[in-house]
This record gives C-alpha cells, structure tokens and sequence, in this order.
C-alpha cells in the first residue's frame, strides 16, 4: 500500500496590479532577479516586467531599474 504524499505549499500567484509594468534595466540586459520570497524575474532585452504589487515594489525600489512610462 503507497502512502500519498502531503500536497506541497501551493505557490500563491502575484497580486495583479492592473496592466504590466514595464522596467528597463540601466545595467545590464540580461540577467535574473531573485525577489525576496525565493521568485525569480526574469531581465531580458534590457527590460524586466512587472505583474503582481509585490513585483513592482521590489522593481521600483531596485537602484538599477526605472519605470518606462506608458
């Protein structure tokens, strides 16, 4: 007889903020940024982009990163 596995933490999904933020990226154009909860984001083409409230506060506090507005 198996035993099952107790289900794993479901991964909460970002909080929307409305439309994507767009970032671009003063220093390099590619890299990973890794949010303080473990999440990755990706930086590709010099523009790193933003789908949840906790996404776009750690973007817009990042010193490298500036909001291109829409």
């Amino acid at each position: 007889m198996s035993k099952s596995k107790p289900d794993a933490d479901p991964i909460e999904p970002p909080k929307l903020i409305g439309p994507p933020r767009v970032f671009r990226d003063t220093r390099y154009t590619s890299r990973t940024l890794v949010l303080p909860d473990g999440r990755t984001v990706p930086v590709l083409k010099g523009q790193v982009t933003a789908v949840g409230d906790d996404q776009f506060a750690y973007l817009n506090s990042h010193p490298d990163l500036e909001l291109i507005p829409e």
